[in-house]
C-alpha cells in the first residue's frame, strides 16, 4: 500500500476565525487528526465525522504522548495509506516542533506538506491592542522562547543583545521563567521601568492581560493569577494598549453564550459570537430529520407546476426542497413559473445560493407577515404550496384559507429533541441562553427534565430570543426573557443582546 500524506497544520492562536483557508481544506480531507490542547474545539470539529481524532497535547503539565511517540504514530497512520493532519497551535515552525516532525517524515520517506498558521507571537499582542512595532517606540522585534531545551549544556540566549530599548521582545512559553527572564534583562541593561504585558489565552474570549514594568511584572502575574498559555511582551509599545485595545472592550467580551440551535446551523452563529469576544457553547436541543411522510413532500414537488406560489418558512425547508431536486437530476430551472416566497432574509439567502431569487420576503420574519404579504400578491383561488416543518404553527395556512386562497401544507422535515450528555453542564456554565425558534425552547425544557427544572436552570442568566414567537414560547414555559431581537436573525439577536448588556453594564 502507498503511504498517505501528512499535513503539518498551524491552527492559529485560538480564535477559529484566524484559521487559514488552506488549513481548513486540509482538515476537511483528514482521515486521522492528531491535535494539541491549544487547537480550539471549533477547529477540531471541522474534520469529517469518520475522521479518527487523537489528542496528543499537554494539559495540566501532563503530556498525552511523548514527542517521539507522536512522531511514530504519525508515521504509522501515514503508512496505512491515510491522510494525516497534525494540528498544532499557532504555527508549526514557530516553537512548535514541526521541524522535528518534518525531519522524521522525510527520513521515513513519507510525503508531507506544511500549512503555516498565524502565530500567537503576533496575534495575541494585536488582540490586546499592542503593535509589536511602531515608529515612535520599537522599530524591530524579536521572538524567542522562554523555555529552552532542558537537555542543552548551556543557554544560547544573548541577553546583552536582547536588552535593547528600541526592540520589542515577544517571549513564548515564558511563564515558568518570568522572574529569571526579567532579572536577566535588567542585569544586562534594560531599565526596570520598561513596560511589560503578559497576555493569557490570546485571541480567545478568556483572554486576560496584565501590564506592569520589568521590575514588577513577576509579582503582578503572581497576584493576578495569570497562567499559561501566555505570552510576554517587553517594550515601550506596551504603553499603546490603553489607546488601542479593542477585543476586550466589547460588552459581550468574556461572556459564555449557549447556542441551542441544531449543530449544522450553529457554525456561523458561533463565528459571529467569537468575533465579539464571546465563548460559544454549542448545546443543540433539536436535530433536523426527514418528516414522517417524506413521500408526500416529494409528491408535491413533483407537481409543482400546479402551484402559483411555493412558500419556504425556513432554511431547512430550502435544503430539503433542493435535496429532492438533486435526486431528480434537476436544478433551479425546475421551479419555472412558480413564484417563491421566503419567510426572511436568511431563507432568501439560502434560496439564492441554490440559484433562486425570492419574489417575496416580508418586512417582519413571522408567519403572520408572510400571510399578509401573500394576500397582497395573490388572488382568490390561487394555489399555494407551503413547504415547512412538520410541527409548525397553522397560522399561515389558516389566514390564507380564510381569504379564499388554496394552501397545501407539506412537511419538508421535522425537528426531534437532541441528546447531549453534557447539556446540563453547558447550561450551568453559560451567562446567556439564546433561542432561535420555539422548537429550541421546547428542546431546552425536554433536555432539562421539564418546565420547573428549565426555569430553575435559566434563573440568573440572560435569556435572549430571536423574535416574539420564540419569546412567547419561552415565557409560557416559565423562562424570564430579557432580550427579544427586533430583526429576526442571529445578527439581529446579537445586536439586541449587545445593546442589552451595554445598558446594564
Amino acid at each position: 500500500m502507498n503511504s498517505g500524506t501528512v499535513y503539518l497544520v498551524g491552527a492559529g492562536p485560538g480564535d477559529p476565525g484566524l484559521l487559514t483557508l488552506r488549513a481548513a481544506a486540509a482538515l476537511q480531507c483528514a482521515d486521522v487528526l492528531l491535535y494539541d490542547a491549544l487547537a480550539s474545539d471549533a477547529i477540531v470539529a471541522m474534520v469529517p465525522p469518520a475522521c479518527e481524532r487523537i489528542f496528543v497535547g499537554k494539559r495540566g503539565g501532563n503530556h498525552a504522548l511523548p514527542q517521539g511517540e507522536i512522531e511514530a504514530l504519525i508515521v504509522q497512520k501515514a503508512r496505512e495509506g491515510k491522510t494525516v493532519v497534525r494540528l498544532k497551535g499557532g504555527d508549526p515552525f514557530v516553537f512548535g516542533r514541526g521541524g522535528e516532525e518534518a525531519q522524521t517524515l522525510r527520513e521515513a520517506g513519507i510525503a508531507f506538506q506544511i500549512v503555516p498558521g498565524i502565530t500567537s507571537a503576533l496575534a495575541a499582542p494585536a488582540y490586546a491592542g499592542i503593535p509589536v512595532t511602531h515608529r515612535d517606540f520599537n522599530t524591530a522585534f524579536t521572538v524567542l522562547t522562554g523555555h529552552e531545551d532542558p537537555t542543552k549544556d548551556s543557554s544560547t540566549i544573548d541577553w546583552a543583545k536582547l536588552a535593547d530599548p528600541h526592540r520589542t521582545l515577544v517571549l513564548l512559553m515564558a511563564m515558568g521563567n518570568l522572574e529569571e527572564i526579567a532579572r536577566q534583562l535588567a542585569d544586562h541593561g534594560l531599565s526596570p521601568e520598561t513596560p511589560v504585558a503578559v497576555i493569557q489565552d490570546g485571541t480567545r474570549p478568556t483572554q486576560r492581560t496584565a501590564v506592569a514594568t520589568l521590575g514588577t511584572i513577576a509579582n503582578v502575574v503572581r497576584t493576578s493569577g495569570l497562567e499559561a498559555p501566555a505570552i510576554v511582551i517587553v517594550g515601550d509599545v506596551v504603553t499603546l494598549r490603553d489607546e488601542l485595545r479593542w477585543f476586550d472592550r466589547t460588552p459581550l467580551f468574556g461572556k459564555r453564550v449557549l447556542i441551542t440551535r441544531p449543530v449544522h446551523q450553529a457554525e456561523q452563529f458561533a463565528r459571529a459570537l467569537y468575533a465579539r469576544g464571546v465563548e460559544p457553547l454549542l448545546a443543540s436541543t433539536i436535530a433536523i430529520v426527514p418528516p414522517d411522510d417524506v413521500h408526500a413532500a416529494h409528491r408535491e414537488i413533483d407537481r409543482l407546476e400546479q402551484y402559483a406560489w411555493v412558500v419556504f418558512t425556513s432554511q431547512n425547508g430550502v435544503e430539503a426542497f433542493f435535496d429532492r431536486l438533486n435526486s431528480l437530476g434537476a436544478d433551479a430551472r425546475y421551479i419555472a413559473k412558480t413564484k417563491v416566497a421566503a419567510i426572511g432574509a436568511k431563507t432568501a439567502e439560502r434560496l439564492r445560493e441554490n440559484g433562486v431569487r425570492a419574489d417575496l420576503v416580508p418586512p417582519a420574519y413571522i408567519s403572520e407577515e408572510v400571510a399578509r404579504a401573500l394576500l397582497e400578491a395573490t388572488t382568490e383561488g390561487d394555489r399555494i404550496l407551503i413547504y415547512r416543518a412538520q410541527e409548525a404553527r397553522d397560522v399561515l395556512p389558516e389566514m390564507l384559507e380564510d381569504a379564499s386562497r388554496v394552501p397545501t401544507v407539506v412537511a419538508a422535515y421535522k425537528t426531534v429533541f437532541d441528546i447531549d450528555p453534557e447539556f446540563g453542564e453547558k447550561v450551568a456554565r453559560a451567562d446567556v441562553l439564546t433561542f432561535t425558534s420555539a422548537s429550541t425552547v421546547r428542546g431546552f425544557i425536554e433536555l432539562l427534565g421539564g418546565e420547573a427544572a428549565a426555569a430553575a436552570a435559566a434563573r440568573g442568566k440572560v435569556v435572549a430570543c430571536i423574535g416574539p414567537v420564540t419569546a412567547e414560547a419561552a415565557e409560557s414555559a416559565g423562562l424570564h426573557v430579557d432580550v427579544v431581537a427586533d430583526v429576526y436573525t442571529t445578527e439581529g439577536l446579537l445586536d439586541a443582546l449587545e445593546a442589552h448588556l451595554t445598558l446594564f453594564a
